[in-house]
This record gives structure tokens, C-alpha cells and sequence, in this order.
């Protein structure tokens, strides 16, 4: 059964970066996507980014364009999530997610079978 792992969340000043990472174990989604999710304090969880292994095709928020960048390591089953000129707005939970979602439900959290922990991700000076 695969398991995904996240890393790399912690605390950072606004305008600051972080790269989370999350590796697959146990088998990829080299047909799928692996996506990365959020869930702030009383809020509910919403989609951030995805890629596609196959085509490398990527999505992004409209809320994060422009500052975060999705990619990935095919070798090592693992994508990242590059966070750059955060927000006090980004603090979060940060999950990450792999499926195979078809094109209309690629920013879906239903669309995702296999889901991490999370990682805690504080933007706060």
C-alpha cells in the first residue's frame, strides 16, 4: 500500500520561502498526479497544486500563482512544493495527496485515494 510522507513545514516570516517535500513509499503514481492540499485553523481543506507524472503537466490556485511551484523527482517518487514570498494567509496544514483524477476534478481533494499527515506550515514574524 503506498504511503505518503511529507517534510519541511515549519515557521517562517512573510515574505520568507520553504520547500515541502513528499515521498511516496511502498509504489508511485506514475499514471496519476500527486497534489498538495491545505486545511487553515477552521477552515476547509483546499486545493494548492498538482502535477501529472506522465505528461508533467502542473496546476496551480489562483491564490498562490506566481509565488508557489509544484515538481517532482520521478526517480525517487517524491514532489515538492516550492513556497516563496509567503503570507501570514498561508499558515496551514499542508497535505499531501496522490490519485488519478481525471482533467475536471484535478483540484478535487475526492479525487485523491492516498493522503499524508500533513506538515504545519506558520507564517508569522
Amino acid at each position: 500500500q503506498v504511503q505518503l510522507i511529507e517534510s519541511g513545514g515549519g515557521l517562517v516570516q512573510p515574505g520568507g520561502s520553504l520547500t515541502l517535500s513528499c515521498a511516496a513509499s511502498g509504489g508511485s503514481f506514475r499514471n496519476g498526479a500527486m497534489a498538495w492540499f491545505r486545511q487553515a485553523p477552521g477552515k476547509e481543506r483546499e486545493f494548492v497544486a498538482t502535477k501529472r507524472w506522465a505528461t508533467g503537466a502542473t496546476r496551480l490556485a489562483d491564490s498562490v500563482k506566481g509565488r508557489f511551484a509544484i515538481s517532482g523527482d520521478n526517480t525517487k517518487n517524491t514532489v515538492y512544493l516550492q513556497m516563496n514570498s509567503l503570507k501570514s494567509e498561508d499558515t496551514a496544514v499542508y497535505f499531501c495527496a496522490g490519485g488519478y483524477p481525471i482533467t475536471s476534478t484535478l483540484t478535487s481533494h475526492s479525487a485523491y485515494r492516498v493522503w499524508g499527515k500533513g506538515t504545519l506550515v506558520t507564517v508569522s514574524s
